[in-house]
């Protein structure tokens, strides 16, 4: 199809949405009074009706606001060509996880016989995934047209992704022979009949769909799967280097040599994304092994109902519908798309470039450094009992951290290790440290949470591998998933016990600390250590703690601490005193701290946000949220770390977290804030943070309507990340002279 089709097709669907939600907005409550809970599976609000702000922002329209700063990355001709691909394909990946998950939620809750509003602009389920798929096929014609812009800037690098139309006769000799003896022979096609049924089709992966005439005029549906590790999926054109066709492309082209006696009288690509929302939260039953009952789980995954169907080209309504029967989709949630439907092959495309030597078209090269404050050629342990040390990751490498885990790991005053771990990197070094402590005769005491979304799996091998060192292993908590970031190493010495503890904002996983931005605490405080040791007692005793005096402690100890801290600064106010609080987290939606902060902003206090993703909170509106600031920055690492500052600086407080402002972070998750105490460490994130505020290169402002525009630029943009990385390299080189 082409474009002006394709435009069209999806007009004409976005108008029949437009009247369908005409019809229905009666149903909306003009009435509306106070919710509490932000996560969809605890607002069973019924018919209840609750107040809505006009400083209020939908939390799933908040995150696709969010997937299109990622989209306009691939449109940003200041990123480099090849890098631009990934965004595309972070975009599509991004969106197919949020339709799993966010969208299979509020399908699921449609099925139920509650009415469930969310509590931030009163929508119901069935009215938000009708406002989502609206948005989405307006971002479908913005992802064509980024893309047909993207692969039109590539040719004359070189690279060229072609059709049929544009092939030699010998070129397509060569396919033809090429489909014939390295495709065909992996095929299976299905012609759908009583003896045939309609196969399942697996998540995400490409099928060829075809509507095929016998002689006889009758009609029969194929379904041929094109997703295969047995054949390339980029196939190169011998006669024209850079020259590329997909492989499902191929497939569909030639489906005629597979179905000879029949006539195509339609064909398509077609791809599906199922649900993917188990409730884990089922599974806990003192008889049931938990490991394996989530093993069974997550495989119960793979066939959960499908939330959206993509295909390439038109095809008739009839058999739309008919496909659509077959798979148990409503036909709302079928798209029209202008690219391929899966943008992974741009991964091959890029290794293609630095064969060729194109390194100008990608980010120039960086490497996480060895933090300047620790000698690595000393006893780490030595150095954090001295001093406290903040790792800032990608800009200094999580080494210096894996290595302190095998000195610990060695070290015989090391009498216990305790961490809890989310997410692991393939070959991971903390379980091989780990483990190294078990054999050594250390105590190793590791929570691992097994709910962590699309890691399970992974999580679940790491288990038995602990285990089987000699690891004790427990799984989390029953209704809290258990998030935080958290290390205790327990020393006996000639003084006596003392701890050296570490707190980060991000994952233990190598791979992501080199990709991902975050904070990574070290500390030889012995409340601090205490403190963590009862957070380690009440998880292995199945219990959450319920008091705290230096961190903060999610389910019970997070959420009214930071209104606490965050009343503190409104008294400030109220009394003629400058009070300011500034937060970088990834999501904002906890309505009860969302309220406090307008009402901060009300009293006079300045209000600083840099929130990378969700935001329901709209700022910059008169007599609400004017005094409050929010920033997005969508660069080139992924956004992840946290930091809570409260306070002008001759009396602030700042914490490194590994919550975000969601309900589900602040009152039913086991989360860990850490304070920083050193001056100097405080001082370098301060400097950090507005640095953060100041980006004019990747940060985009939140408005009062809404949306996010670019900031007001300097003559010089300022990029935070390489800001960080410049001041990572020169720190290294200033100690090496």
């Amino acid at each position: 199809m082409t474009r002006d089709q394709i435009l069209q097709w999806t007009i004409e669907r976005l108008e029949r949405l437009r009247k369908t939600d005409q019809k229905d907005s009666n149903k909306l409550n003009a009435d509306k009074t106070k919710g509490e809970n932000s996560d969809m599976k605890t607002q069973k609000m019924k018919t209840q009706k609750i107040k809505t702000e006009p400083y209020m922002m939908n939390r799933e329209l908040s995150w696709l606001k969010f997937n299109e700063r990622v989209l306009n990355e691939a449109g940003n001709p200041r990123v480099p060509m090849a890098e631009r691909l990934t965004f595309a394909s972070i975009y599509q990946s991004n969106l197919d996880e949020f339709y799993m998950v966010r969208v299979g939620t509020l399908m699921d809750q449609m099925e139920t016989d509650e009415e469930i509003r969310e509590n931030k602009t009163n929508m119901t389920s069935e009215e938000q995934v009708k406002a989502i798929i609206s948005a989405t096929g307006d971002l479908d014609l913005k992802k064509a047209r980024i893309y047909e812009q993207l692969m039109g800037e590539l040719e004359p690098k070189g690279i060229r992704l072609i059709n049929f139309n544009k092939l030699s006769g010998e070129e397509g000799e060569f396919l033809e022979t090429y489909f014939d003896h390295e495709i065909a022979p992996y095929l299976s096609a299905n012609i759908i009949s009583k003896q045939q049924p309609f196969p399942f089709l697996k998540n995400k992966d490409i099928y060829a769909v075809a509507l095929l005439k016998t002689k006889a005029g009758k009609s029969k549906m194929a379904i041929i799967p094109c997703s295969n590790n047995v054949f390339k999926r980029l196939i190169e054109i011998p006669t024209r280097p850079g020259t590329f066709m997909l492989s499902e492309e191929i497939i569909l082209h030639f489906l005629p040599k597979m179905f000879e006696n029949y006539k195509i009288a339609e064909k398509s690509l077609l791809r599906i994304t199922r649900n993917a929302d188990i409730d884990t939260e089922t599974i806990y039953d003192e008889d049931l092994d938990y490991r394996d009952a989530m093993e069974n789980l997550v495989k119960q995954r793979k066939r959960m109902n499908p939330v959206r169907m993509e295909l390439s080209r038109e095809l008739n309504k009839k058999l739309i519908v008919e496909i659509c029967k077959y798979v148990n989709v409503d036909k709302s949630h079928v798209f029209l798309s202008g690219v391929p439907l899966d943008l992974s092959f741009v991964f091959a495309i890029q290794n293609y470039l630095r064969k060729q030597n194109k390194e100008a078209l990608f980010y120039q090269k960086r490497s996480p450094r060895m933090t300047p404050e620790l000698d690595e050629k000393e006893s780490l342990l030595q150095q954090i009992q001295q001093k406290d040390v903040l790792l800032s990751y990608p800009f200094e490498n999580i080494k210096s951290f894996t290595n302190l885990l095998y000195e610990a790991a060695r070290n015989e005053s090391v009498v216990s290790m305790k961490m809890t771990l989310y997410r692991l990197a393939d070959k991971s070094q903390i379980i091989d440290a780990l483990v190294e402590a078990a054999e050594n005769g250390k105590e190793v005491v590791v929570l691992v949470e097994l709910r962590a979304r699309f890691d399970e799996e992974n999580n679940i091998e790491y288990s038995r591998k602990l285990e089987e060192a000699g690891c004790r292993v427990i799984y989390g908590l029953n209704g809290f998933k258990v998030h935080s970031k958290l290390c205790l190493i327990t020393r006996k010495t000639e003084a006596g016990i003392s701890y050296i503890t570490q707190i980060g904002t991000g994952n233990y996983n190598e791979k992501t600390s080199a990709l991902y931005t975050d904070l990574s605490l070290i500390t030889a405080d012995h409340e601090i250590g205490a403190e963590a040791a009862k957070v380690f007692a009440c998880l292995l005793r199945g219990e959450t703690i319920e008091e705290t005096n230096c961190l903060l402690v999610a389910p019970k100890c997070l959420q009214n601490k930071v209104i606490d801290m965050i009343q503190e600064e409104i008294d400030h106010a109220k009394n003629g005193e400058k009070a300011y609080i500034g937060i970088k987290i990834n999501s904002l939606t906890d309505k009860v701290i969302i309220e406090k902060l307008v009402e901060a902003s009300k009293a006079g206090v300045r209000v600083e946000l840099i929130i990378r993703g969700i935001c329901c909170l709209i700022p910059g509106m008169k007599d609400y949220t004017e005094n409050i600031t929010v920033v997005s920055i969508v660069g080139r690492y992924l956004e992840h770390s946290r930091i809570y500052r409260f306070g002008t600086i001759e009396r602030e407080k700042v914490y490194i977290a590994s919550a975000d402002f969601m309900t589900r972070n602040t009152v039913r998750r086991v989360e860990v804030a850490a304070p920083i105490q050193d001056t100097r460490l405080r001082e370098r994130l301060d400097w950090m943070f507005q640095t953060m505020m100041k980006d004019d290169e990747k940060g985009k402002l939140l408005t009062e309507k809404g949306i996010y525009v670019d900031r007001d630029q300097a003559e010089v943009r300022l990029n935070s990340q390489e800001e960080f990385y410049a001041l990572a390299y020169s720190a290294v080189e200033e100690k090496n002279i």
